[in-house]
């Protein structure tokens, strides 16, 4: 009955097809073919593009009125800044520049002429991804514009001199359910696929049997992939 089992799963992974019902370890519930799905805003601290939040350092800058600079301004941990005659502003969940435009109200509303304020983003501890495993410098890690997998591990300055390349694992949540995602790290750098997009909130493992672990039934049927591997896992 197994061996049935896994022929079924082997034709539908050969056939890039969900397979429901894949338990190793009982703990997934589907393999997926495609990639790890895009986080939505409520995953996230911020989504794309950037959106400010709790503890962000801030440059604000307003043309013509350098006592108005503030260049080096927090964001607190409700979320919300001080600006001189504006008060406190929520600007958690803004874009930079839709934190400008508030601040730019702010300020006609308190009769200054036509305002023009840039928000700047120094340094963020909001949106961070968990690089871990056989990398130089394990660590959290800024995801500041559009990181990508590659750009993850070399922000931990790389692999080590014997990290398993066949075996990077990177985990998200999205809308409530966890994923687990199996790449290559030799084969991304080969071009054999596209390098996946990486979100604040992830972690990246590289080189970890015990995340490995988790598409244990899949691999004995499919060993070599030549695309990522993606299952949905049971909390």
């Amino acid at each position: 009955m197994r061996k049935i089992g896994l022929i079924i799963i082997a034709c539908l992974v050969l056939a890039g097809c969900a397979t429901p019902r894949v338990a190793p370890n009982g703990t997934v519930t589907q393999v997926r073919m495609d990639a790890l799905p895009t986080p939505q805003r409520n995953d996230l601290t911020i989504d794309r593009p950037y959106y400010l939040g709790p503890l962000d350092q801030l440059a604000i800058d307003v043309v013509g009125i350098p006592e108005f600079n503030q260049r080096d301004i927090q964001v607190d941990a409700s979320g919300r800044i001080s600006f001189p005659l504006v008060g406190a502003i929520d600007v958690a969940g803004k874009t930079p520049v839709e934190a400008a435009r508030l601040i730019e109200q702010g300020l006609r509303a308190h009769y200054v002429r036509n305002p023009q304020v840039s928000v700047n983003l120094k340094s963020t501890v909001s949106q961070i991804v968990t690089v871990e495993g056989e990398v130089r410098e394990p660590g959290i890690y800024p995801v500041l514009g559009h990181m990508t997998l590659l750009r993850a591990v070399a922000s931990a300055k790389g692999t080590t001199e014997y990290a398993k390349l066949d075996d990077v694992v990177v985990l998200r949540t999205v809308n409530g359910k966890d994923y687990a995602a199996l790449y290559n790290l030799k084969a991304l750098r080969q071009g054999a696929y596209e390098d996946p997009e990486i979100f604040a909130n992830d972690v990246v493992v590289v080189g970890d049997s015990n995340s490995r672990r988790l598409f244990k039934d899949v691999l004995s049927v499919v060993p070599l992939l030549s695309t990522p591997l993606v299952l949905l896992l049971q909390r």
